[in-house]
Formats: C-alpha cells, sequence, structure tokens
C-alpha cells in the first residue's frame, strides 16, 4: 500500500466559529440544501463523533453513487475535523481509504484560514489517475465554497 499526501490552504472572510458550525456541526443537514447532486447524509453508525459512519449519497453523470465516511475525530473547542472516506460505489477502485485532516484558525480581518491535509491509502502500487485527483479537488473545494456561500448569505445563521 501507498500513500499519497496533499496539503491545501484557502481563506475564508467568514469567522472560524461559523464556518465550522457550516462545515462540521450541520453539514450533514446543509450539504444537501446547497449542493444539489449531493441528496442525502446520513449516520448509519454511532451518533455523528468520533467512530461514526456517514453514507452519503449523491448523483454524478446521472448515477446514484455513495461513499462511507468514517469520523476520526471532532474537536469543537480548536475547530479541527478528520475523517476517512472508506467505502461506497464512489471510492476508486485504486484507493483503499482518503484521509481528510482539516484546522479552520483565526485569519485576517476577522476571517478564516482553513488547512486541509489529504492522504490517498493506495491499494499496492497503483495511483489514482489524475482526473481522479482533479476531480476530488473539485469536489472539495466545491463543497467548501458552497457552505461559505450559504454562512455569507445568510447572516444570522
Amino acid at each position: 500500500m501507498g500513500v499519497l499526501n496533499f496539503e491545501d490552504e484557502t481563506t475564508s472572510i467568514v469567522a472560524p466559529a461559523r464556518l465550522y458550525k457550516a462545515l462540521v456541526t450541520d453539514a450533514d443537514i446543509l450539504t444537501p440544501k446547497v449542493i444539489p447532486d449531493i441528496k442525502t447524509v446520513e449516520i448509519v453508525e454511532g451518533n455523528g463523533g468520533a467512530g461514526s459512519i456517514k453514507k452519503l449519497t449523491y448523483v454524478e453523470d446521472g448515477e446514484t453513487k455513495h461513499v462511507l465516511h468514517k469520523v476520526d475525530l471532532v474537536d469543537d473547542v480548536n475547530f479541527f475535523y478528520n475523517y476517512s472516506i472508506v467505502g461506497g460505489d464512489g471510492l476508486p477502485d485504486t484507493v483503499e481509504k482518503i484521509s481528510f485532516e482539516a484546522k479552520l484558525s483565526a485569519g485576517p480581518n476577522g476571517g478564516t484560514i482553513a488547512k486541509l491535509s489529504i492522504k490517498y491509502f493506495t491499494k499496492g502500487d497503483v495511483n489514482p489517475s489524475e482526473e481522479e485527483l482533479k476531480s476530488g479537488k473539485a469536489k472539495g473545494d466545491g463543497l467548501f465554497k458552497a457552505l461559505e456561500g450559504y454562512v455569507l448569505a445568510n447572516p444570522d445563521y
């Protein structure tokens, strides 16, 4: 098994606590509202905290797919959230799991600096294709921007 590591950082004008609430605390409810292709996010095991398994169902290219997320860490005080995609037909065949470690911290002018570490745990020596990697990044960026947009459009949120 190989491991591919990626680091990403972005900023937002939204304060860390508000952004964390949308990205983590309320994400299961908000995500299907702000991204039409995501149909449901449901807890299939646990209570939503560390060790829980969530099933995210979505439509891609007219086909309904799903991925299973295992929640690894939830730290509401320090704005850390770690999870892994561990199964489902949306996980590339070349990948055993994809782990995400997210940290939100105070940024300029009351905004947020979001740091994300992504690890692809591959099956054998076969790496995901460049297209799969670009697609995964685009989906993550789209989710972040959609939830950030929701917070900006709803000042009382």
